[in-house]
């Protein structure tokens, strides 16, 4: 028999829940299986908020809401007759939710969760069966009956013997009464463990969203890494005293039955996660991890480091004390404890950096500065920045202190995240067997994984990935982002991603948008915070158009038409070549570069003349081009006249002073003719142009190439590494 038990986070909606079953029933393929779940994340939360809410129309529509998303994980996993009988499961379970007692509300969850998981395995062909979990636990006195819950769990599958998979729900059990009581917050650990005991198990495993117990909380000390095995007091002591991934009654009944438990990770199943057992303490000593717990009563923080067999507490306590003063902490007493366990107060606005100083004194032996860097978008951009990172390694490694690891990726399809590091080489085999990212499950699973320092870069061209950058920054992610229409939004949106960045102490950057790795952002925001105002901004910006126009030669060359469609087969364009002719992706980059000046600019506050008439933009592609062709001799005609008065033409973007306009200041682009002394005549292909002239300064000219993956990727890193 095999217990396994998965969490909220591991049954979140339709795709996990779909993933927790392919893990569920390849186990079943070699034993029988107990599947224990918690309910679905942020369910218990809501649940409780329903047993609180006195007024009816207000508790009818949050049963309603509750109602609504389980019912849409089974319009995903279920369809055609099967889908309506979920439903009608489903439904009963909520009508007796609305008439249930306050206090009885928050048992729900767990039924809602494996009623539903019960079933799809059900349809998948497994022999399955539902075990309801308030007749097998039994509490007296408010703690565990441990005999008659074993007695119980032991009848009920034994008196399946055909049954592949028992689905059980965690947390939730019965009092002497008969009365449904709760095992805790988290109890769906403790549960698994009762029904491994009960059930003699031979396998236990918890599965949850971090890759085992790990030497400190990964949000807090980005080193941290995983514990590969442990000793049940060992782990205890670490639940007990601040370890949220282990729920500490837990290791009691695995303990007691000599049962070898693994925590594993829901979103990396290869990942071997911790082992905790009853082995023999490791005979040099070893240090196993270090947690910590607020005492808001004593107005004080308790730091705890765990080891196992330790030579010498005097030693270890000198250690300790060290590595607070080294960073500066002043204790709030002694060390104290007994045996492998140490404990040291401090103040609580010094918490985690306590337990950071002590995890480096005991667990890094290198002093380089971890990154954990997910990557969304492995088009052109990201291939290479996955490939330069694997090339520049240990250059940075030597020359900065730190290490860029690739903790995730994903394209439009499929992810992967992998704490222990994704190596470069591997990367393109690793994404093609990761998981879903329907849905934006690449984004939940780093919000749930990622370290605290951690990074996320975006190379995509989403039109929608910026709605959850405040997500990412409430979760302790800095951003880099190459993608211009994460940051051409209405100015409100903009200044509140920018507020979210700084409120929670992370950074936004976004050099990349405009001008590649040209360092044209740094120097606008620099003079713009500074006391030198900007007086105007002209911006020879669009790499595509830049390429065209600097390669027609009229009659003496290729047509119009011929390099721009050459461009759009080479992938230099938009799919329709019209969307940069019109001057959008220079209207996007305008946008960034006045609000980096300062200036709150919209995009209806900018004229744009596009560099063809509007009859060119209101036909099919095909026929744009044959316009394009008839008008050739015009085209030619006007090089010529450009030839004749030694002038070139460019496609110009400007911000200009003007105290009459709505911001003082007016924006255009629009087709411009220049002479040989502009600093915009002798571009050449996706070269970039910018001229800033500020109130006291004299015109600062930046110049160079607008385009290419690996100066997009350079500057990437660069933005990573500030």
């Amino acid at each position: 028999m095999q217990v396994l038990k998965f969490g909220g986070s591991s049954v979140a909606d339709a795709t996990r829940m779909s993933r927790v079953l392919d893990i569920v029933l390849d186990a079943a393929a070699r034993d029988r299986v107990i599947l224990v779940s918690s309910a679905i994340s942020g369910c218990t939360d809501a649940l409780i908020e329903i047993g609180a809410t006195a007024d009816s129309e207000r508790r009818t529509q949050q049963i309603e809401a509750l109602r609504r998303r389980h019912r849409a994980i089974a319009r995903r996993l279920f369809t055609g007759a099967e889908r309506e009988r979920m439903y009608a499961e489903l439904d009963g379970l909520f009508s007796e939710l609305a008439a249930a007692e306050p206090e009885a509300c928050v048992s729900f969850g767990e039924l809602f969760s494996t009623r539903i998981l019960a079933y799809k395995a059900a349809c998948e062909g497994f022999s399955t069966q539902w075990l309801d979990a308030r007749e097998l636990v039994r509490t007296r006195d408010g703690a565990v009956d441990e005999e008659q819950t074993y007695s119980r769990i032991r009848a009920a599958v034994q008196a399946a013997p055909e049954v592949q998979l028992f689905v059980a729900p965690g947390f939730i059990a019965s009092d002497e009464n008969g009365c449904v009581t709760t095992l805790g917050r988290g109890g769906s650990d403790y549960s698994a463990a009762l029904f491994a005991a009960g059930a003699g198990a031979s396998v236990l495993e918890i599965w949850t969203d971090v890759p085992g117990l790990m030497t400190a909380n990964p949000k807090v000390v980005p080193a941290a890494v995983t514990i590969p095995d442990i000793s049940y007091r060992a782990a205890l002591s670490l639940a007990e005293n601040g370890a949220k991934v282990l729920y500490a009654p837990t290791v009691g009944p695995a303990m007691k039955a000599g049962i070898a438990f693994s925590i594993r990770n829901t979103f990396d199943p290869r990942h071997p996660g911790t082992l905790v057992s009853g082995r023999p303490p490791v005979p040099e000593g070893a240090w196993m991890g270090v947690t910590s717990r607020s005492v808001p009563e004593r107005g004080e923080a308790v730091v705890c480091l765990v080891g196992e067999a330790v030579s010498s507490r005097s030693t270890a306590a000198g250690r300790i004390l060290s590595a607070l003063a080294e960073a500066g902490i002043q204790p709030l007493g002694e060390v104290t404890g007994e045996g492998d366990c140490f404990f040291i107060r401090v103040r609580p606005t010094v918490e985690q950096a306590a337990v950071g100083a002590i995890h480096h004194e005991f667990f890094e032996h290198r002093r380089v500065t971890v990154i954990p860097v997910f990557i969304a978008g492995y088009g052109a951009v990201g291939h290479e920045l996955v490939r330069l990172i694997g090339l520049s390694a240990a250059r940075i490694e030597r020359r900065r202190g730190r290490s860029i690891r690739i903790a995730g990726l994903s394209d439009s399809r499929r992810f992967v995240v992998d704490l222990r590091g994704i190596p470069p080489g591997e990367a393109d085999a690793r994404l093609s067997a990761g998981q879903s990212a329907a849905d934006g499950a690449f984004i939940d699973a780093v919000l749930a994984a990622a370290p605290r320092g951690s990074v996320f870069v975006d190379c995509t061209d989403d039109h929608f990935l910026h709605r959850r950058y405040a997500e990412l920054f409430r979760g302790a992610l800095g951003i880099v982002t190459s993608n211009r229409r994460s940051l051409a939004l209405p100015y409100v949106q903009y200044a509140a991603l920018k507020t979210e960045a700084r409120q929670n102490g992370v950074f936004f950057r976004y050099d990349t948008t405009v001008g590649n790795a040209l360092p044209i952002l740094e120097s606008l925001a620099s003079d713009a915070n500074c006391s030198d105002g900007i007086e105007s901004i002209e911006a020879v910006i669009s790499c595509t158009l830049n390429a065209i126009i600097t390669a027609y030669d009229g009659e003496r060359g290729e047509s119009f038409a011929t390099l721009l469609r050459r461009a759009q087969d080479e992938g230099l364009t938009e799919s329709d070549p019209r969307t940069d002719l019109g001057g959008k992706d220079v209207l996007r980059k305008l946008l960034i570069l006045a609000r980096e000046a300062g200036v709150p600019l919209e995009a209806e506050d900018v004229e744009i003349s596009p560099m063809l008439g509007p009859e060119f933009f209101d036909c099919p592609l095909d026929e744009f081009y044959r316009r394009l062709v008839a008008c050739e001799p015009q085209f030619i005609a006007r090089e010529a006249e450009l030839d004749a008065a030694a002038q070139r033409q460019r496609f110009v973007a400007s911000l200009r002073r003007d105290p009459a306009a709505r911001l003082g200041y007016r924006a255009e682009i629009k087709m411009q003719r220049v002479d040989p002394e502009s600093p915009f005549y002798r571009i050449s292909g996706t070269e970039n142009v910018i001229v800033v002239r500020s109130e006291y300064s004299a015109p600062l000219v930046i110049k160079g190439a607008g385009e290419g993956v690996r100066l997009a990727a350079t500057g990437i890193i660069k933005d990573i590494l500030m």
